[in-house]
């Protein structure tokens, strides 16, 4: 660990929180740098607090420092108090392990989760005194690469990253970093070593592929260049018994937001959530046996000193080997007081028995996302569960003991009505009703949240053709929802309108939104997920000043036969099978999940045919 500068220890003094800044927790890597012959500055583009809590930050940082002549370091946004310190002090921005300059590493890397840090990646490559744009950067110094789910539509960012990595980095980032080895000792230069790594498999540079557009906007055509394949398939890990996990995991200096050791028991989900694009990026289904996943908690634990562990995947009560983890893991975490928790719940599984184990102490309150509520728009949107479902669910839970219940939905969904929007108010008193008829205790009361969020149309999902509802709609429905609601045992929660129009735009734009975004960083965007610092006014004056409509990339429906800005990258999901669930949607036909039928959407070609469901 390096001397902190007199400057560095100044800015500390000025920041409430510095321990986002110093470095030094254990479990931390160091190297000696003198005998590393590639350095990478892993970039989060976010707080320490946000970024700290991703298991696939935490996952790649020990795949790239188990590698011979590699030294991964963590690099994270700054707040506002600390950049200012940083930039009156002209202090770059440094990573955590050593406080080097981020400039001076040979490559650095973003993960990028949420569309809302796009602003975030430029604010870091400016204050680390590296040049914004990817033809500004020359020579094999300061490769900039990313991945994460939002590179499965790239363009927004395609002027500033020199090439993207597609889906799980385990083994695509090893292969990134010998070729990048090679390329340095034999002195390559940047436009070779670009060739060479868009040979590698889910590997997608953007200055290798021309678009070109329409008199109305629209692409008419994604033209690859110099060699390079029509279309980049993203990479998967197929076995992930034997797959690289993280059990002396770094413990954090200052409280993070999940501050808890993370057991992952399976990627994909069985699901066909029309919505959902992480339910399609993230397919075919693989998982974690029982045994190894015991044996990974008790090492997490014993090394990490955590005092909660979480079960967690896109749909966790899917894993059919639940009942014999939990059967495992209960009495070790009850012998060692360690809370044992199992988030995404669905409420067409949802098991007493495990809940009362789980929580023999305390009966916290649940939390279940029936989407919409009608049965029409849940069909629509392929939610495959019924009111009798949720209601049964709701009244074992109170039966139970349970006086608190969340439950989540979205507004804007496609095909909805004032009808369906009035039927969200509908189900939350027929819940109350089941709290009246099946709670043991009445006099504890009961608490119903009831939150919606405005619906995104995302990338490589059956709805990536149906563009958003307007601002004003959105509020016009949340309204319409706060006044049905009457009664005063249930909240109502609602997500910010300027948040989501945002989101949406950037989740379905093509790069001609990269002046957009830098217009708008230099008119102050940043930390753009955090109310504090978002203005949506800012982003709304860039695009006007960029000549732009945000509401063509937004609000706009889009035809079957329209180029995406993603076409030329594939998930494994096909178009035809979006395309057809899109149809289905149309007709309120829903589709069996991938357990009970294989409705042949692709992804299996990616484990040899056969998914692990």
């Amino acid at each position: 660990m390096a001397e902190f500068s007199p400057k560095f220890k100044e800015a500390l003094s000025l920041v409430q929180k510095p321990g986002r800044y110093t470095g030094g927790e254990p479990g931390s890597v160091y190297k000696d740098k003198d005998k590393v012959d590639v350095r990478m500055a892993f970039c989060f583009p976010d707080t320490y607090e946000i970024g700290m809590s991703n298991l696939g930050m935490r996952i790649l940082y020990g795949v790239m420092n188990q590698m011979d002549g590699v030294w991964c370091e963590r690099v994270f946004a700054p707040w506002g108090d600390m950049e200012q310190a940083m930039r009156d002090n002209a202090l770059p921005l440094w990573a955590l392990e050593s406080q080097t300059p981020v400039r001076e590493f040979d490559m650095i890397a973003f993960t990028i989760g949420y569309e809302m840090a796009y602003s975030n990646i430029l604010n870091m490559l400016n204050l680390a005194g590296v040049p914004l744009r990817s033809k500004d950067r020359q020579g094999l110094k300061n490769i900039v690469f990313a991945g994460g789910v939002c590179a499965f539509n790239p363009e927004p960012l395609a002027d500033f990253i020199d090439f993207f990595s597609l889906g799980e980095g385990e083994d695509i980032t090893v292969e990134i970093l010998q070729l990048y080895d090679r390329a340095k000792a034999e002195r390559w230069s940047k436009d070779a070593f670009l060739h060479e790594v868009a040979r590698i498999p889910g590997v997608y540079v953007p200055s290798f592929y021309r678009h070109e557009y329409n008199a109305d906007g629209t692409l008419a055509a994604i033209v690859p260049l110099e060699g390079v394949p029509q279309t980049v398939t993203k990479r998967i890990i197929e076995d992930l018994d034997n797959a690289y996990f993280p059990t002396k995991m770094i413990v954090p200096s200052t409280e993070i937001v999940h501050d808890r050791a993370n057991l992952e028991v399976f990627r994909g989900c069985i699901r066909g959530c029309r919505f959902c694009q992480a339910g399609f990026s993230c397919r075919p289904v693989r998982k974690k046996s029982p045994e190894v996943l015991y044996r990974q908690a008790v090492e997490t634990l014993r090394a990490s000193g955590n005092n909660e562990i979480t079960i967690s995947s896109l749909s966790t009560s899917d894993y059919r080997g639940l009942k014999e983890l939990t059967d495992k893991l209960i009495p070790y975490c009850t012998e060692n007081k360690v809370s044992l928790s199992v988030p995404s719940l669905r409420a067409d599984n949802f098991s007493r028995e495990l809940m009362e184990k789980l929580q023999a102490v305390r009966k916290s309150g649940l939390t279940f996302a029936p989407e919409a509520g009608t049965q029409r728009l849940r069909d629509v949107i392929n939610k495959n569960l019924t009111e009798e479902e949720i209601l049964s669910t709701c009244a074992t839970a109170f039966s139970g003991g349970w006086n608190s219940v969340k439950l989540y939905f979205m507004l804007g969904l496609p095909t909805e009505t004032d009808e369906d929007v009035l039927g969200i108010a509908d189900l939350a008193a027929r819940v109350m009703h089941e709290w009246r008829e099946s709670a043991t205790n009445k006099n504890r009361g009961v608490r119903i949240t009831v939150s919606t969020s405005w619906f995104v149309p995302k990338p490589h999902t059956a709805f990536q053709w149906q563009g958003q509802i307007t601002r004003a709609e959105y509020e016009r429905r949340v309204k319409l929802l706060r006044e049905a609601i009457k009664t005063k045992t249930v909240t109502y929660n609602w997500h910010d309108s300027d948040t989501s129009f945002l989101e949406a735009i950037l989740a379905r734009g093509d790069r001609r939104l990269g002046k957009v975004l830098e217009t708008a960083w230099r008119k102050g965007a940043k930390l753009d997920a955090w109310e504090e610092y978002f203005s949506l006014q800012r982003w709304l004056d860039a695009f006007d000043e960029c000549g732009l409509d945000p509401t063509f990339y937004a609000n706009r429906d889009r035809s079957r036969d329209e180029i995406m800005p993603w076409s030329m990258i594939s998930s494994g999901v096909t178009e035809s099978y979006l395309w057809r669930e899109w149809e289905r949607a149309c007709e309120g036909v829903t589709t069996p999940d991938c357990r009970t039928h294989c409705n042949a959407c692709g992804a299996n070609r990616l484990v040899g045919g056969k998914c692990d469901v």
